[in-house]
């Protein structure tokens, strides 16, 4: 594994700007590249996808709500979004995805 996305998706919760800021630091130190994808799966999927250094994420620490961004995308349930989702990871040579929510984000990521 050489690159990893990381997004946030449903609604803003404590600790995910923390969480973006530690898996983007981790991963660099790991010699990983790292891509922020803004809006969630529906960035994902509309390929809103952008580098990410640790100079990116310093300041989040102390920062509420999440600077990628989220979104609710109930169309990622079908099969049409998760495809399209693929396509973006594959053009972007993303080998694996972070994803930072709550319970119907763990199942968008399952999908």
């Amino acid at each position: 594994m050489k690159r990893i996305g990381i997004l946030t998706s449903g609604g803003d919760a404590p600790g995910m700007n923390a969480a973006v800021r530690a898996v983007t630091r981790v991963a660099i130190a790991n010699g990983l590249e790292v891509f922020g994808i803004r809006y969630g799966f529906a960035g994902l999927v509309a390929g809103d996808i952008f580098p990410l250094e640790s100079e990116d994420v310093a300041h989040l620490i102390n920062v509420s709500g999440t600077f990628l961004y989220s979104a609710r995308y109930p169309e990622f349930a079908e099969e049409e979004g998760q495809l399209a989702g693929i396509e973006q990871l594959k053009k972007h040579g993303i080998d694996a995805v972070v994803v930072i929510g709550g319970d119907g984000s763990y199942h968008g990521a399952l999908q």
